[in-house]
């Protein structure tokens, strides 16, 4: 199973390449159904491989002057120390058992991953439903810095937990209250979740034992995903893809819900 995780790897990588978003959300069940890893260590480890393919992905984006400073300081700071303090100190308080639900105990590492399964199940409703983006502006006021402030907590404080990237999150926040345009948007949104998981994983390294060898590999895997799906973008349907790749997160997000919340 451990080479399909690694093939799985590429997988996470040419989605995010083809079509902007998505891939990196596979990056935890992969971790812990591939590979074997325990859910909360999995979550370690996915905020650095989404850091990293995120950052190659940025890259390209701030070459070619569509990723907006101010956002990056407006929403990037609270999002930081966010994601940063929930790694540092959330993640390692929180009791192995949480509660429990009658006779069912739920354990830190199932509310982990049933969280994250509602989080695929959100995130795929948005690439199923994407069409483009026909939201416009008829009277644009200036930006709600307060509600800007709450989703970027937000944003760090789920990327924290689940060890996604959010992104699903972070560009509604950037369009509709922040009124950037849907290309700068996905930029800017690219660097802030770089930044976001690479901080929140230097939070895990005061905690957890790291096996560069293993994450270094697996993270080169989806790099070179990445750059072949950028290189096929323009050749497929790529909007066409997103929705059935939502339709493949969905139902993961679904099989996931139900293999941790069944006795």
């Amino acid at each position: 199973m451990e080479i399909v995780g690694y093939l799985a790897a590429v997988l996470i990588g040419g989605t995010l390449g083809l079509t902007g978003s998505g891939g990196s959300i596979l990056t935890v069940p992969i971790l812990v159904y591939l590979i074997g890893l325990n859910p909360v260590i999995a979550t370690s480890y996915s905020l650095f491989v989404v850091g990293a393919t995120s950052s190659i992905g940025g890259m390209r984006f701030l070459r070619k002057g569509l990723v907006h400073g101010p956002t990056l300081v407006m929403f990037g700071v609270p999002s930081v120390l966010t994601i940063y303090l929930t790694r540092l100190y959330l993640m390692p308080a929180l009791p192995h058992h949480l509660f429990e639900l009658g006779k069912l105990k739920v354990t830190k590492e199932e509310f982990v991953m049933v969280l994250f399964a509602f989080l695929m199940v959100g995130a795929a409703c948005r690439m199923i439903q994407d069409r483009g983006h026909p939201i416009q502006f008829q009277n644009p006021k200036r930006p709600h810095y307060l509600l800007v402030c709450s989703q970027a907590v937000l944003v760090g404080l789920i990327s924290g937990l689940v060890g996604a990237g959010g992104g699903f999150l972070i560009i509604p926040a950037l369009v509709l209250l922040l009124r950037l345009d849907m290309k700068t948007a996905v930029g800017t949104s690219l660097v802030l979740i770089a930044g976001n998981s690479l901080v929140g994983f230097l939070g895990d390294m005061f905690h957890y034992s790291i096996d560069w060898g293993f994450l270094l590999t697996f993270s080169g895997l989806s790099g070179v995903g990445i750059w072949a799906g950028a290189a096929y973008a323009h050749k497929i349907n790529s909007k066409a893809l997103k929705k059935g790749f939502g339709w493949f997160v969905l139902c993961m997000g679904v099989f996931i819900l139900l293999k941790e919340i069944q006795p």
